[in-house]
């Protein structure tokens, strides 16, 4: 019998999920409207809203080999806190820094809101800038 708290057993499967670049599997812990905020002066940065937003998400993401390692997760009622590693594996440049996510859980135990915090804010913006694009006008005001 688990006596770990489902919250950080959920942010596990999360993680699972990421590794495999499953996003079905990493979708199966978000709430319908989940909110998730990426910090950045870039093309992926905002907040994303709703599973296929997040979903999007994480699929532009995975064409850079994107990677997490776990090094600290924490859950007090209705919040975990995970500290991770996350680099990239392919793409121009390369992304090794640290990162904290502030993970909240709404009423039915899924991940409603999610705030990413960067050890390196301005590493990631290169990194981003110089594998995505924004899309050309008129489709990128549509």
């Amino acid at each position: 019998m688990s006596t770990k708290d489902p919250k950080i057993e959920a942010v596990e499967r999360f993680f699972t999920a990421y590794a495999a670049n499953d996003v079905d599997g990493i979708a199966q812990v978000l709430s319908q409207d989940i909110e998730w905020t990426i910090p950045g002066h870039h093309p992926l940065a905002g907040t994303k809203r709703g599973i296929s937003e997040v979903r999007s998400f994480f699929e532009q993401l995975g064409k850079t080999g994107f990677q997490a390692e776990p090094l600290f997760l924490g859950a007090n009622e209705e919040y975990v806190v995970d500290v991770h590693r996350g680099w990239s594996t392919e793409g121009v440049g390369k992304v090794d820094t640290t990162w904290a996510l502030v993970w909240h859980f709404g009423s039915d135990g899924k991940v409603d809101r999610v705030i990413n915090l960067s050890g390196d804010q301005h590493q990631m913006d290169s990194f981003v800038w110089s594998n995505f694009s924004l899309a050309s006008l008129p489709d990128r005001l549509a």
